[in-house]
């Protein structure tokens, strides 16, 4: 099993390519079902789950070429062959799951396995099955698997969301698209990634208003068409990297990176002291010595990201004073906190808060990887550790990071794989 070796190496200085969203990708992945012409999508990139929805889409039918060194995917769902998303694969990809709402709509009929993906709380799918009721589809759950039915097709509905779900969300709007009549989406998430999916839709004949707001209204269309269409910067990754002079000191310049993505973050960094301005190129981000502590609370977007919380947490570690981080999006979100206190740091936690009190320089240490976040996490720890960190099971980085280390070592950082 792989590992990454980082060495504390001083201020880093360069740019860093930003990739294609990782979460954008895989629900257009999804979205393709909804049309039996060939869906281009360009901007991918090449990591881990996507190659694992993929084998998905191609498990059920479809035909999926990969072109341009895999940053360009073509997708034919012109015959599905399969109606049962098979458990050995939605187990390891959460978004998987986002193939329910999709071949409801189109097909009528669905049976998806309960999905799995990163060990961070419950996140259970009532929402999605919820909203599929409403639209008229008959559920059951039988042996781990969702059944759904629609033979008269779907219909549209009044859907009022307790909690903003990005992921029930997605599914809903996705049936929605080819129900007949009016579907109005409320509480819906508002996250750039939603948003996309929706323009996405919309290229292909779907007629969706009030993207980007707490309410959607859909107009229910009989058939949808190809398109292609491009996948949009990834905002966590952009986020990962402007944390990282933030933490190890420094200029590094993102190259295709928009404020509007990440406005929680660049407000907090620069109320910890990180200078953040705009380029012709993207963001600039300069560490001007070691940061201030500031308090962060995730929440659904335009809310401050839960999929930066242990970045940020990285960050506060070696923070003048003391932050207070609160996570009310998933529970089991702290699993990182043990490890960065293998490095030196001074953390407390009590339920979904986290106190923590900075020190001036982290120690590198053997630490163990637990989920997607939390191992960049650590990684960006020991750029800012003395001597060297060795993060294991780093499977779940390659995830949601294409590259990692030569990024990073493209701007002076000294980190390496070791293949295991």
């Amino acid at each position: 099993m792989d590992s990454i070796v980082v060495t504390g190496n001083g201020p880093l200085a360069g740019e860093i390519p930003i990739a294609g969203a990782k979460n954008t990708a895989l629900k257009l992945m999804c979205a393709a079902l909804l049309t039996e012409e060939p869906v281009t999508l360009t901007n991918v990139p090449r990591l881990t789950d996507v190659v694992t929805l993929g084998q998905l889409l191609e498990s059920l039918g479809c035909e999926v070429a990969r072109l341009q060194e895999g940053r360009a995917l073509v997708i034919s769902a012109a015959e599905i062959r399969e109606r049962r998303a098979h458990y050995d694969i939605v187990r390891k990809l959460r978004a998987s799951f986002n193939v329910l709402g999709p071949m409801v709509a189109r097909l009528g009929e669905a049976i998806v396995s309960l999905p799995g993906g990163c060990a961070i709380g419950a996140r259970k799918v009532d929402l999605h099955l919820e909203a599929l009721q409403k639209l008229g589809a008959e559920i059951e759950l039988r042996e781990g698997y969702v059944h759904a039915s629609a033979p008269n097709g779907l219909k549209g509905a009044v859907i009022e969301f307790p909690f903003v779900s990005v992921g029930a969300t997605e599914n809903a709007l996705c049936a929605a698209v080819l129900a007949k009549g009016t579907t109005v989406l409320r509480n819906v998430a508002r996250e750039p990634d939603t948003v996309a999916l929706a323009d996405c839709l919309n290229a292909m004949g779907a007629r969706i208003e009030g993207a980007g707001s707490s309410e959607m209204v859909i107009e229910g269309v009989e058939r949808l068409h190809g398109v292609t269409h491009r996948v949009i910067p990834d905002r966590i990754e952009l986020g990962t990297y402007m944390i990282a002079p933030a933490i190890a000191g420094g200029e590094v310049e993102l190259l295709g990176g928009r404020r509007e993505l990440v406005a929680a973050l660049a407000d907090k960094l620069e109320e910890a002291g990180i200078e953040v301005t705009d380029t012709p190129r993207g963001l600039k981000v300069r560490g001007t010595g070691r940061a201030r502590a500031v308090d962060v609370t995730t929440a659904p977007f335009p809310g401050f990201p839960t999929d930066l919380q242990a970045q940020m947490m990285a960050l506060m570690c070696t923070a003048e004073g003391v932050a207070r981080l609160e996570e009310t999006i998933f529970e089991n979100r702290f699993m990182h906190a043990p490890e960065l206190i293998r490095m030196g740091a001074k953390i407390d936690v009590h339920g979904g808060v986290a106190t923590v009190t900075g020190v001036e320089r982290l120690k590198g240490a053997p630490v163990m990887a637990t989920d997607l976040r939390a191992s960049v996490s650590l990684i960006l720890a020991g750029l800012a550790a003395e001597g060297e960190t060795v993060v294991n099971r780093v499977y779940h980085l390659d995830r949601g990071y294409e590259r990692v280390e030569e990024k990073l070592g493209a701007c002076g950082a000294k980190i390496e794989r070791i293949r295991g």
